[in-house]
């Protein structure tokens, strides 16, 4: 599978990521998750302060990456208040308040296009 390009008018930010960002970047990294990025919402008029955008190759390794960020959080005391999608596992959304985890397939991602939607915000830098 290629990977998608994308190309964002800001730089990445430096900062380094939360613990519990860390452990959702680390799940969905063991999961194999494709093309992660965490967008920086603070600066903006946003209802929270991260966005972690990922994508499975298919529906099943989706919902793999979803159960692997919330038994990884969970471990760490945090619940999910929402999670929406996990039955089609095209677009699964877990919002943990202070940031929202959004997990797509491939083609799924491409047609709503978060990073296009919110190109103003910051790309967090992601640890090697």
């Amino acid at each position: 599978m290629k990977k998608a390009v994308r190309r964002s008018r800001t730089k990445p930010t430096a900062s380094p990521l939360s613990t519990e960002l860390a452990v959702v970047v680390a799940a969905a990294g063991d999961k194999k998750a494709i093309d992660l990025t965490v967008l920086d919402l603070r600066k903006g008029l946003a209802f929270t302060d991260f966005f972690v955008i990922c994508t499975g190759a298919n529906t099943r390794q989706v919902q793999a990456i979803a159960e692997a960020i919330q038994e990884g959080l969970r471990k760490h005391g945090a619940r999910p208040a929402v999670i929406e999608g996990v039955q089609r596992g095209e677009w699964i959304l877990i919002d943990y308040f202070d940031f929202v985890v959004h997990i797509f397939t491939p083609a799924t991602r491409e047609f709503y296009g978060l990073e296009r939607l919110w190109g103003d915000a910051e790309r967090v830098e992601i640890p090697a």
